[in-house]
């Protein structure tokens, strides 16, 4: 009886039946240390490919370090980063997005609970259980019908409140705020200068970006109000 599956001799998928199974693998020490393993509906969506430099990782970063900042300054929740899993027994759902926001308001009023490792050793956490306040999704090759098709409704069913979409491949960049709405997310409304309101941060943003002296992207994550 086949036990696991492997894909191109680099991962090996044990038998996995219900988003349980699947989350202690991910928790475990032969969970694999590289690439993107989501839950999603009952399905394995594996992504072991590199990411792009400038339309992927060094937007993520920028993301990733405006909302680190704000977040501090504020005294809001917490910000993670691409390897923190996010878990929802409810949506069938264990997913790693490219940001995560958890408000502390979340976690005391346990809308999200800070799974423990195994050890049980003190401050010590490997997982988000329950709807996180905020999700950014960076759209890769490998990724768009994954991104912008299943992880959305999933997310929603999940109770996550704010869903970030970013696509930085072509041109014309789109960064989309969505807003849960009673049946799916309602994208946010740009004002005059492009800044979207984040019911999580409660400001707006915009997402801008210019080539380097090397002909490189560089972003810039601005905020309607500092901290």
């Amino acid at each position: 009886m086949t036990t696991s599956v492997i894909l191109e001799d680099e991962v090996e998928i044990p038998l996995v039946s219900t988003l349980a199974d699947f989350r202690a693998w991910a928790l475990s020490d032969e969970f694999p240390q590289r690439g993107r393993i989501d839950y999603v509906d009952g399905r394995i969506e594996v992504d072991m490919s590199p990411e792009d430099l400038f339309t992927h990782n060094t937007l993520k970063m920028e993301i990733g370090y405006a909302l680190v900042r704000i977040a501090k300054a504020s005294g809001l929740g917490y910000v993670f980063g691409d390897r923190a899993r996010v878990s929802s027994p409810e949506a069938g759902l264990s997913v790693e997005p490219d940001v995560v926001f958890v408000s502390y308001e979340a976690i005391q009023q346990q809308r999200v609970r800070l799974v423990p490792k195994a050890s049980q050793e003190a401050g010590r956490y490997v997982e988000i259980e329950g709807p996180p306040d905020l999700v950014v999704e960076i759209v890769s090759d490998n990724s768009t019908r994954k991104d912008t098709r299943r992880l959305p409704p999933a997310y929603h069913r999940a109770g996550v409140r704010e869903l970030w979409l970013i696509d930085a491949r072509r041109e014309q960049l789109l960064f989309q705020i969505h807003h849960h709405g009673p049946a799916g997310f309602d994208p946010a409304p740009a004002d005059t200068e492009g800044f979207q309101t984040s019911l999580a941060f409660h400001t707006g943003f915009r997402l801008l970006r210019h080539r380097n002296h090397l002909g490189q992207w560089m972003y810039d994550l601005d905020a309607l109000k500092g901290p």
